[in-house]
């Protein structure tokens, strides 16, 4: 099982979250995603599969639902 994470921005409502899990869910190898909406600042999505995901592919789902996935602040 692989999983990987990612910061979002822009999300503000279960809306988001619900546009945002439907694009995500719609990749191959994805079997789960969890997100912790964080309302007006950075959202966290964690995404599972059985191998290891593009992370690519994850950028342009999210930019597909309107966001934009954004670096881990250091």
């Amino acid at each position: 099982m692989s999983t990987t994470s990612v910061n979002i921005s822009g999300m503000t409502c279960n809306h988001c979250v619900a546009s945002v899990t439907e694009e995500l869910s719609e990749l191959d190898g994805v079997t789960n995603v969890d997100i912790v909406l964080n309302r007006g600042g950075i959202s966290t999505a964690t995404i599972s599969g059985p191998e290891e995901l593009d992370t690519q592919k994850i950028t342009e789902a999210v930019a597909e639902a309107g966001y934009e996935v954004v670096p881990p602040s250091a």
